[in-house]
């Protein structure tokens, strides 16, 4: 009887073992397969997140002068670009008319054509009534021309002239008014297509509390080879082509501009190097009526404050649009905000993490936010009056703040090309239902 009851305890004792082994196995078979799951999960998220940030990516080759990564934030304002002061000790140039008088060796006067030539600080004041001032200076000095009351036109010339220099800047007086003119062409001196009222080869620079008054009948109101860079001032700029337009970049800090053109009101270009002609506003007030684009990058444009009440075909056009803050008013017959492929430094996008933006559009084919390619909207407000509020080819996401359309909020980004990849754009979703 013992024998028997120890056989069946040491078979029961065997059953259990077998069970408690299985068990075990069975536990670590499912730890190691939702090991795999999850490292399949993030390798999947991590592969959208690649092809999303495409623009991203391709950013990091840029050179000194362009935007690093997406954000152009850095190193656009220098201390003295910022300033606006100047030294007691100062250059006088004396406009009569007809010509003008210097009290130093480093101008030079002949007839109607005053010729700067070394770095200093040059204060300018009176009328020229049909001539130039050129810098022509070393390629390492700096130059500022202090206007003080000073109205100069040139009948078939630009009004100032920078040929050579490290760097001009253009400081407004305190509680003085300005005014640069054309009349109406432009008889060129040299090499270089001169056409603009302020022509520079080489980096230039607006400041100084005063006020400064562009008539141009041909060609643009301000075009920099380099870079252009305004930190105050106010401007009033009445232009046949552009009214303000860089090669390099276009930075704003601040200064209040009403822009009239048949062209754009700001512009920047560069064919040669797709990194470069971006613009960065940080700040100021704009008033904007062009018939082409208020405000165009052919690779980004950042804003980052200002006030904007811009009438045009399109608002705002470039490569990549990123939108920070700032309130900006758009009515356009075309497009009010769109993102195209004029640079292959990054994949067409618009990306809003702030700011208040109105957009109301003419009839026909038009988009309030229209993109090549993808939209992020992470934050601010965007109030849509038109037919087709948003239009994208690629992907979007709506991640945080406020999108009405004419006149009632949505919960998500529309597509005018419903049923596509692109879809509809919900909040921590991908366009056409691909989520994270």
């Amino acid at each position: 009887m013992k024998r028997k009851m120890r056989r069946k305890m040491k078979r029961m004792t065997h059953i259990i073992f077998t069970l408690l082994v299985a068990a075990v196995l069975t536990f670590t078979v499912f730890r190691i397969n939702a090991v795999e799951t999850t490292a399949g999960a993030e390798s999947a998220r991590a592969s959208m997140s690649s092809v999303y940030s495409d623009s991203s990516a391709k950013a990091q080759t840029t050179s000194s002068n362009s935007i690093s990564g997406t954000d152009a934030s850095d190193g656009f304002f220098s201390d003295r670009d910022l300033s606006g002061a100047y030294d007691d000790e100062v250059f006088t140039v004396t406009l009569t008319g007809s010509s003008a008088e210097s009290d130093t060796g480093s101008v030079a006067v002949s007839g109607s054509e005053v010729t700067i030539t070394a770095s200093g600080t040059y204060v300018i004041t009176g009328t020229l009534n049909d001539g130039t001032i050129i810098v022509d200076a070393s390629k390492d000095d700096k130059v500022q021309l202090v206007l003080s009351g000073a109205t100069i036109r040139s009948s078939d010339f630009a009004a100032i002239y920078v040929r050579q220099a490290d760097k001009v800047f253009v400081t407004l007086a305190d509680g003085t008014e300005n005014s640069l003119a054309n009349g109406g062409k432009y008889t060129q001196k040299d090499e270089n297509e001169v056409d603009a009222v302020v022509y520079s080869k080489d980096d230039i620079t607006f400041n100084g509390t005063g006020s400064l008054s562009i008539t141009a009948p041909s060609g643009s109101g301000i075009i920099g080879k380099d870079e252009v860079t305004v930190t105050a001032g106010t401007y009033e700029i009445t232009a046949a082509e552009h009214a303000i337009r860089a090669k390099d970049s276009l930075a704003v800090a601040g200064g209040t501009f009403t822009l009239y053109t048949t062209g754009d009101g700001l512009h920047a270009e560069n064919n040669d190097d797709d990194t470069l002609g971006n613009i960065y506003i940080a700040g100021g007030s704009f008033v904007i009526r062009v018939r082409d684009d208020a405000i165009h990058a052919n690779t980004m444009l950042q804003i980052d404050g200002g006030s904007f009440n811009l009438t045009s075909a399109e608002g705002l056009e470039a490569t990549y649009i990123k939108i920070n803050a700032g309130s900006i008013q758009i009515a356009a017959s075309d497009d009010g905000i769109n993102a195209a492929r004029k640079s292959s430094a990054y994949t067409p996008t618009v990306e809003i993490n702030g700011g208040d933006i109105t957009i109301s559009m003419g009839a026909g084919d038009t988009d309030g936010v229209d993109s090549n390619g993808n939209i992020v909207i992470n934050g601010g407000t965007i109030s849509v009056t038109g037919q087709s509020a948003f239009d994208y080819d690629g992907t979007a996401r709506f991640n945080g703040g406020t999108i009405i359309v004419n006149g009632q909020q949505v919960d998500s980004i529309p597509n005018q090309m419903m049923g596509g990849r692109g879809g509809m754009g919900g909040r921590g979703g991908m366009g056409g239902g691909w989520g994270w």
